[in-house]
């Protein structure tokens, strides 16, 4: 029998901050089991990779079909292996917006308001520009500016600027309106994931161990206490004994399935599954919330933008040569290199629509066989309305679970997609990025709101952020406390994105770690 103080089910982002935390100091031995591998190589460590369409790391989940999208099934892909969806992502560094967390705060959730969740982001965080109100430089989670980003992007901020959009320098600092290059997680240009910032310190401590590659099939309980954790490695079922407290870090789509699993769901689905009900909890696997997006593609002559052709290849691997040599040039991109947030018509005290422009022409997420240069932006709906779930598919833990976001089921999010789009065409419009001239793939006449909204619902899909299917509150329907602690059993917690009362205004990586990061607090304050 393995066993550990504290086992962590998980190894992306909340699960690597939450173990390498615990592990400091020795009071805690930690395990952790991650279903993917180390993620270690160099289509990881090199941003420009992107090592998106692997199946080594990344699920790459589908939804059921979504009638909001003409009964188009979505592409769903989380990263899988140490790291997790920080080994895949486009290395932002966004934490949304403050009045997020003041909102979940009043949601009932106590002692997550902004005033308090600042100081963890801080804590977390090593910003190169150095410390400030905003920011922190002594954590383990590297921050960097892009030093080598493309004209294009700087063309792109240039134009929201000739509209009148102001620039903004920092989205995580005092505002965040305006356009501006997005921070990344990068150190000295390679990419820092959770992982290799919460992971890898604490892979040098004896009271750490972190088994790769064992996928995990249920928690185990003793009475109404977990105990421990049941999980397959090398063909094998084993089992882990957790002596304290088992946390669940599985990520918005694979914590609901493994409570459910564990049974701990929505009773009658459950006992439908053949799943026997331990805490019957419709909210597990509910509520789910993700950031609904369209996206514009422009081709453009020549290859000064990035793309396929054989003078785009050889630009890529002088590129890579570079930054072999030097951890700089091209291949520290993240391609979604400047963005930032708007206010249409529709939004209240927050900016309601977030872009991302990229330096490439990005179809069906990576995934279409385009030839030629050009560049994409990207336009989501910050604060959806819609909401769907989560349910099982199978008893089997490597079968995926039923992905049903409901995407625009919520008239509301159509209206606020559609304002967005219209004003991101207005900034790709503008000089000098239009002075690219660039030819619209997908040409449309925004003034004509029918043909509009069917060319949304012909394209539009995720932009990678689901959140909330096991919410955090203080009423007897939360999932969890606001300790972060499962309601029902003893023992159990979650540290990742599905605890979200409310899908934060921004990309959620650095929100997830820093749920993380809170995670370990509790557990440290609770264990004494």
């Amino acid at each position: 029998m393995e066993e550990a103080d504290i086992v962590v089910i998980g190894a992306g982002s909340g699960g690597s901050a939450v173990a390498g935390r615990l592990s400091e100091g020795g009071k805690f031995t930690v395990a952790v089991l991650e279903a993917g591998g180390r993620n270690t190589g160099i289509k990881t460590i090199m941003p420009g990779m992107m090592p998106f369409q692997s199946a080594k790391t990344n699920w790459a989940f589908e939804t059921v079909p979504q009638p909001g999208l003409n009964g188009r099934r979505g592409y769903q892909p989380r990263g899988r292996g140490l790291g997790g969806s920080s080994a895949i992502n486009a290395m932002l560094y966004i934490r949304g917006n403050p009045a997020d967390y003041d909102e979940w705060r009043d949601l009932g959730c106590a002692g997550w308001g902004w005033d308090e969740v600042l100081p963890v982001f801080r804590r977390a965080e090593h910003n190169v520009r150095g410390a400030d109100d905003w920011h922190g430089e002594d954590g383990p989670l590297w921050v960097s500016d892009q030093h080598d980003a493309h004209p294009g992007s700087r063309a792109f901020i240039a134009a929201g600027a000739a509209l009148q959009i102001p620039e903004n320098p920092d989205f995580n600092g005092a505002r965040q309106d305006g356009l501006g290059l997005y921070q990344v997680t990068q150190r000295r240009g390679e990419r820092w994931t959770a992982a290799r910032a919460y992971l890898d310190p604490a892979r040098r401590r004896p009271n750490v161990s972190i088994l790769c590659d064992a996928m995990v099939e249920r928690i185990l309980f003793e009475g109404d206490r977990a105990w421990g954790v049941a999980y397959r490695r090398g063909g094998q079922s084993r089992e882990i004994r957790a002596r304290r407290a088992v946390v669940l870090a599985a990520g918005a789509f694979q914590t609901p399935q493994m409570l459910m699993l564990s049974g701990i769901g929505p009773g009658a689905h459950l006992r439908e599954m053949g799943v026997p009900v331990r805490v019957a909890r419709d909210a597990v696997g509910a509520g789910l919330q993700d950031h609904i997006d369209y996206t514009a593609a422009f081709e453009t002559a020549g290859s000064f933008f990035l793309g396929k052709s054989p003078a785009g290849t050889l630009k890529s691997l002088g590129s890579i040569a570079k930054w072999l040599v030097t951890r700089r040039g091209a291949m520290t991109s993240p391609y979604a290199e400047a963005g930032g947030f708007l206010r249409t018509a529709l939004a209240g005290d927050r900016p309601d629509v977030q872009l991302h422009f990229l330096i490439a022409i990005v179809d069906d997420h990576g995934r279409a066989d385009v030839k030629g240069h050009g560049y994409s932006c990207h336009a989501c709906v910050l604060r959806p309305e819609s909401r769907g779930t989560v349910r099982l598919q199978s008893r089997d833990p490597m079968v995926a679970p039923l992905i049903d976001p409901q995407f625009l089921s919520a008239p509301r999010d159509m209206d606020v997609l559609k304002a967005g789009v219209r004003a991101m065409y207005r900034i790709l419009e503008t000089p000098p990025l239009a002075d690219y001239k660039g030819r619209d793939r997908y040409p449309i006449d925004l003034a004509d709101d029918v043909a509009l909204e069917r060319l949304i619902r012909a394209r539009a899909d995720t932009v990678y952020h689901p959140v909330g299917t096991a919410r955090m509150g203080s009423d007897a329907e939360a999932v969890c406390d606001p300790r972060l602690r499962v309601r029902g059993v003893e023992g159990l917690y979650v540290a990742d994105a599905s605890v979200m009362p409310r899908l934060v205004g921004g990309n959620t990586n650095a929100p997830s770690i820093m749920i993380g990061e809170r995670c370990a607090d509790f557990l440290r304050e609770g264990l004494k």
